[in-house]
């Protein structure tokens, strides 16, 4: 048999792992949907007795070591070349501090695994430890193949070079939907990979105060304000005359703020549309627990765990038909799926749970229903299964 990633490498010892390096391209004090599976993965791997650390990129904050939820975190510097003369001897002068950072991890931690979530410039460097220390390796891609607005696949021979490699030398590649493992068997390479969805605390949670809206009925959309996550969609589903008097928020911050309040005074509904900016996964709860409905209107979504967040709180969910979201949300049973490029639909979904209440509430109950298949110790369980079979198959 085949290693589960399509791969060949060294194995990891026989049972459960002791000791997991999960490699992140972001983490605390920055958050979303990657931080967040990070997280969570980590504290419940350290509950089942696998030892886990953290090692995430520095932003040039120096942030050193340190423990977040008991966890130890390193920020490890990870420069990458580039064209311009200038960036060829800045990083020059910065990869020797890196390599030692990265030796060091190695060195005190000892991984039996190195896991790399949201393959960016961490990937490059985990690949090269990899290499050199023949350290298993496993990598979850969460859609940064696609659904960087910044382009960083388009732009980076490196990147795209050091992910093909990946999947090929890596004893398991997953996502949390085949739309994402679609694009890497397209375009980097990978033969198989396995789904592992995204996961959540099914318990109700702790909330925060936030400063919502007076006014109802209330449409929430949470996540990075940037043009993939769609809110610019939103605000023109908003504009119909079916949702008039709706107070539009959006949790979350990014570079597409002051564009979104500039369609918002040009479609005469910025008295109703509230950007709350970052909020915390408390604040989110609240905000959730406090909507009629929740949309995810994005052009592309690799998963959409705001679809997991808004059945925990019980809110009736509208999402979107492109990426990942079909593959779990069952249209017109726990959601709603629209296209939300098309306006009028996606107006005319959202018009129809909150005009018919008792449909909405069906819609919602039966979401909360499902919170238990996505559990972090399942989520946690299924990765642990691949680590043990890239042990037995490598």
């Amino acid at each position: 048999m085949a290693p589960v990633g399509g791969a060949k490498g060294a194995s990891v010892s026989k049972g459960r792992p002791r000791r997991v390096a999960l490699i992140a391209s972001s983490y605390h004090p920055y958050v979303g949907g990657v931080e967040e599976h990070v997280r969570q993965l980590a504290r419940e791997l350290h509950r089942q007795g696998v030892s886990a650390e953290v090692w995430t990129v520095d932003r040039g904050e120096h942030l050193g070591e340190q423990a977040v939820d008991g966890i130890t975190v390193r920020y490890l510097p990870t420069p990458l070349p580039a064209a311009q003369v200038g960036a060829v001897l800045r990083f020059v002068a910065a990869l020797p501090v890196a390599a030692r950072s990265w030796s060091r991890a190695m060195r005190q931690f000892r991984p039996d695994v190195l896991h790399v979530h949201c393959f960016g410039p961490n990937g490059v460097y985990a690949l090269a430890a990899h290499a050199i220390a023949r350290t298993p390796l496993v990598v979850t891609t969460h859609g940064e193949t696609f659904a960087d607005d910044h382009g960083a696949y388009d732009r980076s021979a490196l990147l795209r070079m050091a992910l093909r490699r990946s999947v090929v030398r890596a004893v398991a590649v997953t996502a949390p939907a085949e739309f994402v493992l679609a694009d890497l068997r397209a375009r980097f390479g990978l033969r198989e990979g396995v789904v592992v969805p995204n996961g959540i605390d099914p318990h109700p949670q702790a909330m925060e105060p936030v400063d919502l809206p007076p006014g109802r009925p209330v449409v929430l959309g949470v996540g990075r304000v940037e043009h993939m996550k769609g809110f610019d969609l939103l605000l023109d589903a908003a504009a119909d005359p079916r949702l008039a008097g709706v107070q539009v928020v959006i949790g979350g911050d990014g570079t597409d703020a002051e564009r979104l309040r500039a369609l918002a005074r040009a479609a005469g509904i910025s008295e109703r549309v509230h950007l709350l900016g970052r909020l915390s996964p408390r604040q989110v709860a609240t905000a959730m627990s406090h909507a009629d409905v929740v949309v995810v209107p994005s052009r592309r979504e690799a998963f959409g765990l705001v679809a997991l967040e808004a059945w925990r709180a019980g809110t009736p969910l509208v999402g979107t038909v492109h990426g990942g979201m079909p593959e779990f949300v069952s249209d017109g049973v726990d959601g709603v799926l629209v296209d939300p490029i098309d306006s009028s639909a996606l107006a005319g979904a959202v018009a129809a749970l909150l005009a018919d209440p008792v449909t909405a509430a069906a819609l919602a109950a039966a979401g909360s229903a499902r919170c238990e298949e996505f559990s972090w110790q399942a989520v946690a369980d299924l990765y642990c299964d691949l680590y043990e079979a890239g042990g037995r198959d490598a």
